[in-house]
């Protein structure tokens, strides 16, 4: 990078690949690299929305609530999820499993309503179809476990 402040972004989306999200003490070194103050770092981290300021669940669920997907049923299968998991959005499952966001537009209206599951995209949803995938996500992490 040119300046070195450009490479800002990048630091602190491996800061959170490494930590899982970026705790104070994380923001106050990445602003003494940076030359810049905490508070500065506090604001970019809290501007966008896939930097984490605290411990999540380690698959993350994103539900589309924009008009196609509301339409089409959103808010009942969100709602079904809501239940099944025992948590609303913001929140992580007690066993630290799954963690629940509202997401303003996922760009995928053509398979509304959907969800996103660490970044891929699911539609159109009913409840199998959110059961097998949170049941596909899940085997898939044991069998990759597996030697």
């Amino acid at each position: 990078y040119e300046q070195k402040r450009a490479a800002m972004l990048p630091v602190l989306a491996l800061v959170q690949e490494h930590y899982g999200y970026i705790s104070p003490e994380a923001e106050q070194a990445v602003a003494e690299y940076f030359g810049t103050t905490p508070v500065h770092i506090h604001e970019v981290v809290t501007f966008y929305e896939l930097f984490r300021t605290h411990p999540e669940g380690k698959h993350q669920i994103r539900f589309c609530r924009t008009l196609s997907c509301t339409l089409l049923g959103g808010v009942r299968a969100q709602k079904y999820l809501e239940e099944k998991l025992g948590i609303k959005p913001g929140e992580t499952t007690k066993d630290g499993t799954w963690t629940l966001h509202e997401a303003e537009c996922l760009g995928a209206c053509e398979i509304a309503p959907m969800m996103q599951v660490d970044g891929d995209n699911y539609g159109p949803l009913d409840e199998r179809k959110m059961d097998t995938i949170l049941s596909s996500v899940v085997s898939r992490e044991s069998s990759e476990k597996k030697p």
